[in-house]
């Protein structure tokens, strides 16, 4: 396995990387999982690494300020072989080509300690950090680290070395877990070496077990005596460490995890390792420890409410999601029969546009992905959730996971919303939106609502007839010419409890839809007058059109419908049917259009 081991020249700070192989790696100040953050003569990117048939090539980018140190000379490129080094600034840069482990590097399960202590919770809240300045600026790094690792991998690299950074007497930080379905195996999530290059470090196993899941405490073990004994030390072997103590980590997204530190005696520390915790070094290094581990945990309990209100945010509105993360999620989100309103907003003019614009599709996905954007807004705005995007297509839903009784009237005005928003966009030229419109059905009625799906996939769903009357209200508003559509139930109660000057309705027709065997009375949903050129007037001379078409008085129908504005396009359909029929109703005139497509 090929490393790259970075050292500075003084203060013992550093890191080792693993090198993979035939992938482009790059050094720097700021260069993710291999910065170099305490040396302000490498630049934010500095040098380009690849790793290929054991040898490394490097080379320095453009941007880099400083020369990259080769032999002695300053080098823009050149090849390593295992063991080779280069110099950046004051850090040294060595290729390494880890063999298989080396003696002494680490202690076995079976290598009983001469000394074992458990500390508990309460010894180290006596114990004052004597070398609290540095401590605590190495601590306050924590919260940062955490932060601004991209993934656990990078998480666990940037722990292990703060830890070194902290605990200036360890030889090895690591960060290990007990996997419990492999007979409380121990596994090394990673380890950082302040010392020279180590094929392979495995903590005592049966240190780590001892603290995690026996004794959930911190437990040092010494496998060499500090009253120098030296027949021990000698059965014992000093090539090995001599201490190391293991911390467990609590709370539930940590659960297994823990703190291992571990190094050799110093002719100041041997006799003073297992003196009272006030008196010792010893004591700074596990309080010091302990506090990393509590805040680690802290902050990824954190981290994990935050992704879990970040992915309920992908359907709920801010408010819904305050609310359901105070609870428990599997309960919160069970799917359950509710009354519901349903909206379905489809995009149109996609189609035609991506006919025109073929060489352009990502800018145009980007303009749908701004119209979705104010789909979504407007939903969330009103409290709704988001159940599924389809294409350019969404659909919401009010009625779950909370009781909502202003349901429709939010789903109303969440429809005129998106409905005024795109017409306004759509007049400019220069907004991303323009020449698009949007086709909106509305429907309230009973509905199976909540996480739908398996235990391995699962998404927030709502199915039952309205939401395929929701779907096939949306592709009648082409046929209707009306934007909105929606079923009687939310149009009387869209009239009964919203005001006239910002929601009206209108009876557009009654159809008999494609497909289905049951006539529906359509309405229009239109804003108030002054967002409109239909009067309340108009509106009713409409439903007199409407009624008069309906009894087969064909002729009063068409007077009543020519009066009206010419704006008003909802009056198309029925003057549409008066014509093709030659102002005549067919025989068995019954009131009711039939739809030959959905659309």
């Amino acid at each position: 396995m090929a490393e790259l081991r970075a050292q500075r020249s003084h203060a013992g700070e550093g890191w080792r990387r693993s090198l993979p192989d035939r992938e482009e790696v790059i050094v720097g100040r700021a260069s993710g999982l291999f910065s170099v953050t305490w040396d302000l003569f490498v630049s934010r990117r500095h040098a380009k690494l690849i790793h290929e048939s054991g040898k490394l090539v490097v080379e320095r980018v453009p941007e880099a300020a400083n020369p990259i140190y080769f032999g002695g000379t300053a080098q823009d490129r050149f090849t390593l072989n295992p063991g080779q080094h280069f110099v950046i600034g004051e850090t040294s840069f060595t290729f390494e080509d880890v063999r298989p482990e080396t003696p002494g590097s680490s202690r076995s399960e079976d290598e009983a300690p001469v000394q074992t202590r458990t500390i508990s919770a309460p010894e180290l809240e006596r114990v004052p950090l004597r070398n609290a300045r540095h401590q605590i600026d190495v601590l306050s790094r924590l919260p940062q680290v955490i932060s601004g690792a991209t993934d656990d991998e990078e998480l666990y690299v940037r722990v292990t070395e703060l830890l070194l950074a902290g605990v200036r007497r360890a030889d090895v930080a690591a960060l290990v877990a007990i996997d419990c379905e492999r007979e409380n195996s121990v596994q090394v999530l990673h380890w950082e070496s302040r010392a020279g290059a180590m094929a392979e470090f495995k903590p005592s196993r049966q240190l780590a077990r001892e603290a995690i899941i026996k004794q959930e405490q911190t437990i040092v073990h010494m496998w060499k005596s500090d009253a120098g004994d030296t027949e021990i030390q000698a059965t014992q072997g000093v090539e090995g460490f001599d201490w190391a103590y293991c911390c467990p980590l609590r709370g539930d997204v940590c659960n297994g995890w823990g703190l291992y530190l571990t190094g050799r005696f110093d002719s100041e520390a041997a006799g003073t390792l297992m003196a009272p915790l006030e008196q010792s070094e010893l004591g700074d290094d596990l309080k010091f420890t302990e506090l990393v581990g509590a805040i680690l945990a802290s902050l990824r309990q954190v981290q994990q409410l935050e992704r879990r209100q970040s992915s309920l945010g992908t359907f709920f509105s801010p408010a819904v999601v305050r609310i359901i993360s105070n609870s428990d999620p599997d309960t919160a989100l069970k799917a359950r029969e509710e009354e519901v309103s349903v909206l379905f907003c489809d995009l149109r003019g996609f189609s035609r546009q991506a006919e025109h614009q073929a060489q352009q599709l990502l800018m145009l996905l980007e303009r749908v992905s701004k119209a979705l954007g104010v789909m979504t807004k407007s939903i969330f705005d009103k409290g709704g959730v988001i159940a599924d995007f389809q294409g350019d297509a969404a659909l919401g839903f009010w009625g779950w996971p909370l009781p909502m009784p202003n349901k429709i009237e939010q789903a109303c005005l969440a429809a005129l919303e998106i409905r005024s928003l795109v017409e306004a966009s759509a007049q400019r030229p220069d907004h991303p939106l323009a020449g698009f419109q949007v086709g909106i059905g509305l429907a309230t009625g009973q509905a199976v609502a909540g996480k739908i799906g398996t235990s391995g996939q699962a998404k927030i769903g709502v199915f039952g007839p309205v939401v395929n009357l929701a779907s096939r209200l949306e592709g009648m508003t082409k046929i209707l010419r009306a934007p909105i559509l929606v079923d009687m139930k939310t149009a009387s109660a869209a009239t009964e409890r919203l005001s006239r000057d910002i929601c009206r309705s209108r009876r557009l027709a009654v159809v008999q839809p494609y497909g289905l065997d049951t006539p529906l009375t359509v309405a229009e949903l239109l804003p108030g007058p002054a967002e409109s050129p239909l009067s309340d007037d108009d509106l009713r001379s409409y439903e007199f059109a409407l009624d008069a078409f309906v009894a087969g008085q064909w002729e009063k129908a068409y007077d009543l419908l020519h009066a009206l504005p010419a704006r008003d396009r909802g009056k198309d359909f029925l003057l549409g049917n008066i014509i093709q029929h030659n102002h005549q109703p067919p025989t068995g005139w019954n009131g009711v259009v039939t739809l030959t497509s959905k659309s």
